[in-house]
C-alpha cells in the first residue's frame, strides 16, 4: 500500500469517526432532554413544602461517554497517521533530492576528468562547443560509481536500568567526498555494542538503498561484526542472528557490496555523529565529579576520558584514549602491519613495552613477531624450515650462530637454528641433508612437496612470485604494475619486468574489478602471502 492510499484510507476513517460522533452528539442530546422531562413531572407530583427543590442538573450519559472517549482515541490516531505519512513523503522528497544530487556530482567529475584528458591543441579548437548535458541519459552511467558506507553504534550504561546509544552514518563518494550523514539516538535498557554496531550498519545500507546507489563497500572498526558480515563468525544468539540476516537481505540489493575492516580513526565522519547522537541524550558529568577528576577529549572518539586513560605515543607525544589506541593496534596488527601513531602523517613507531599494558599475550607475541620481521632486509629474512619451529632469523644472525658448532659453515651452506637448534641448509631451504651436496639433492627432488602445494595453491588463487626475493604476492586493488617490497618492479599479469618506470610486456594496466578509486589507478597494493602484510 502506498502513500496514496493511506492518505485516502486515513481520510476515510476520519470522515466516519466524524459521522459517529454526529450521530452520538444527537442520541446524547434526546437521552439528556427525556432525563429532564421525566425529573420535571415528578417534582410536579410531589406534595408542596417550603423546602426548595434543587434544579435539575444534566447527567453525563455513561454508554456515550465512553463512545465519545474512544472516537476522540481514533481521531489523535488518524491523526497521528497522517503526520506521520506526511513525514515520509518529506523524507522521500528530500532522499530524492540527494540522489539527484549525488548523480549530477559524479557526471561532473566525469566533464572534468573527460576535459583534463583532452589534448591543449584539441581543447583550444573545440573546448567552447564541448558540452555534455546532465540528464536521463547520462545519469544511468553511474552504476559503476564505488560508494563508501561509513557507520557507527555507540552504547554507554548510564545507570543499572538505562542504557543510552547513538548511531552515525557517513555515506561518501569514492574520492571520500560526504554526501550524506545520519545521526540517530537509541534509548532502552538491553542494547549491547553488538547489536547497536548492527543496527547502525542496516542504517548505513538502508540509506545508501534510499539514495540509490547500486556498488558500496561498508567501513567498519568493529572486529566481531566484520566476522560475522565476513560468514567467518555464525551468531549464536537469536537477536544477533535475525540482525545478520537483515543485513544479508540488504546486501542483496546492491551489485556490489563489500566489508572493510579499518582502524578507528579512518571511521570518518561516522564515529562523531554517533557521539553527537549519544551526548545528545546524556547529561554532563556533575560539577563535584568534575572537581575531583581531570578530563581530556580524546581527538578520535571525541569522549571526555579520565586523564588516567590517556595514552601519549612515545616520541611525538599525540595522546589518545586507551580504547581507540587498544582498538587501532588491533587492526594494525591483524591487517600484519606494525602499528605506528594514528595521527595523520605522523609516522612514529608505538613502542611494545607502552602498547602491551593494553594488549594481550597473544598480540604482544604479534607484535614482538612483527617488529622482529619489519626489522630484517627482505633479503636477509630466513625462516626455520622445521614446521613445528618456522622462526624468523636474519642470514647474518645465523651465520655467525652456526660459525661457533661448524667449520666452513658459510662454504658448506649448513646452519643451525637459533630457537629448536635444527639443521638446516641455507641455500635449499631445507633439513640438513648429509653427505650430500647441494646440487645433487636439488637433483634428486625438483620438486619438494611444500613446493608443489604453494605453486597449486598460488595458481589457483592467482597469486604471484617475485622472481628477486621469492616472495608471494597477492593484488589487492589497484593496477598490475606491483612494486615488492624488495624494490623489483613487475607485471603481475605476465611477471616481466618493469625498466624507467616502463613495462617490458603488451599486458593491459589495470581492470575496473581491482579499482576501487578511479583517481588512485596508479596505486600498488598487494598483499604478502609470506608476511601477512599488505601494501
Amino acid at each position: 500500500m502506498d502513500l496514496e492510499e493511506l492518505k485516502i484510507l486515513a481520510a476515510e476513517q476520519s470522515r466516519e469517526l466524524m459521522e459517529a460522533r454526529d450521530v452520538d452528539s444527537d442520541f446524547d442530546f434526546a437521552f439528556q432532554l427525556q432525563l429532564q422531562e421525566a425529573i420535571t413531572a415528578s417534582i410536579s407530583l410531589q406534595p408542596s413544602t417550603s423546602t426548595a427543590v434543587p434544579t435539575p442538573t444534566t447527567l453525563p450519559h455513561p454508554e456515550n461517554d465512553g463512545v465519545s472517549k474512544f472516537a476522540d482515541v481514533q481521531t489523535s490516531e488518524l491523526l497521528q497517521l497522517e503526520r506521520e505519512i506526511d513525514d515520509r513523503k518529506l523524507s522521500e522528497l528530500e532522499f530524492r533530492k540527494m540522489r539527484d544530487d549525488i548523480q549530477r556530482r559524479i557526471h561532473d567529475h566525469r566533464v572534468a576528468q573527460e576535459i583534463l584528458r583532452m589534448p591543449e591543441d584539441e581543447w583550444l579548437d573545440n573546448g567552447d562547443n564541448f558540452e555534455v548535458p546532465f540528464g536521463e541519459a547520462t545519469s544511468k552511467n553511474n552504476d559503476n560509481e564505488l560508494f563508501r558506507v561509513y557507520f557507527k553504534g555507540l552504547v554507554e550504561n548510564y545507570s543499572s536500568k538505562v542504557v543510552f546509544g547513538g548511531i552515525g552514518v557517513a555515506i561518501c563518494d569514492s574520492r571520500d567526498e560526504l554526501l550524506f550523514e545520519m545521526r540517530k539516538p537509541f534509548y532502552g535498557s538491553a542494547m549491547n555494542r553488538q547489536c547497536i554496531e548492527f543496527k547502525a550498519l542496516i542504517e548505513g545500507l538502508n540509506a545508501a538503498i534510499a539514495l540509490d546507489l547500486k556498488r558500496v563497500v561498508f567501513f567498519c572498526d568493529y572486529f566481531p561484526i566484520f566476522q560475522f558480515v565476513t560468514g567467518r563468525w555464525s551468531a549464536k544468539q537469536r537477536k544477533v542472528a535475525a540482525l545478520l540476516n537483515q543485513v544479508a537481505l540488504l546486501r542483496q540489493k546492491f551489485s556490489f557490496c563489500q566489508p572493510s575492516l579499518v582502524p578507528r580513526n579512518e571511521i570518518k565522519f561516522a564515529f562523531r555523529f554517533a557521539r553527537e547522537a549519544m551526548t545528545s541524550q546524556i547529561n554532563k558529568v556533575t560539577e563535584s565529579d568534575a572537581s575531583r577528576n581531570v578530563y581530556e577529549t580524546c581527538v578520535i572518539c571525541l569522549e571526555d576520558t579520565d586523564i588516567g586513560q590517556i595514552f601519549s605515543v612515545d616520541g611525538c607525544r599525540h595522546r589518545y584514549c586507551v580504547s581507540c589506541m587498544k582498538q587501532h593496534v588491533e587492526v594494525k596488527l591483524l591487517h600484519g602491519i606494525v602499528p605506528k601513531c594514528p595521527h595523520a602523517e605522523c609516522n612514529s613507531d608505538l613502542k611494545l613495552d607502552s602498547c602491551s599494558k593494553f594488549l594481550t599475550p597473544k598480540l604482544i607475541d604479534i607484535m614482538k613477531q612483527h617488529i622482529k620481521e619489519a626489522s630484517i632486509p627482505v633479503t636477509e629474512k630466513v625462516y626455520c624450515p622445521y614446521p613445528k619451529c618456522s622462526a624468523l632469523m636474519s642470514k647474518s644472525e645465523v651465520l655467525e650462530y652456526s660459525k661457533g658448532s661448524f667449520l666452513g659453515a658459510e662454504r658448506l651452506g649448513i646452519r643451525k637454528c637459533t630457537k629448536c637448534i635444527g639443521l638446516f641448509c641455507i641455500n635449499c631451504k631445507v633439513p640438513w641433508h648429509y653427505n650430500i651436496v647441494c646440487d645433487e639433492y636439488r637433483r634428486r627432488n625438483p620438486n619438494p612437496p611444500e613446493d608443489v602445494k604453494l605453486k597449486n595453491l598460488a595458481a589457483m588463487n592467482l597469486w604471484r612470485q617475485c622472481v628477486k626475493c621469492n616472495h608471494m604476492i597477492e593484488l589487492v586493488s589497484g593496477c598490475y604494475h606491483m612494486t615488492c617490497r624488495c624494490g623489483y618492479e613487475f607485471c603481475y599479469t605476465c611477471g616481466e619486468p618493469w625498466k624507467d618506470k616502463k613495462a617490458t610486456c603488451s599486458c593491459k594496466l589495470w581492470d575496473e574489478d581491482y579499482i576501487l578509486d578511479s583517481d588512485e589507478e596508479e596505486n600498488d597494493d598487494y598483499y604478502d602471502t609470506d608476511s601477512d602484510d599488505y601494501y
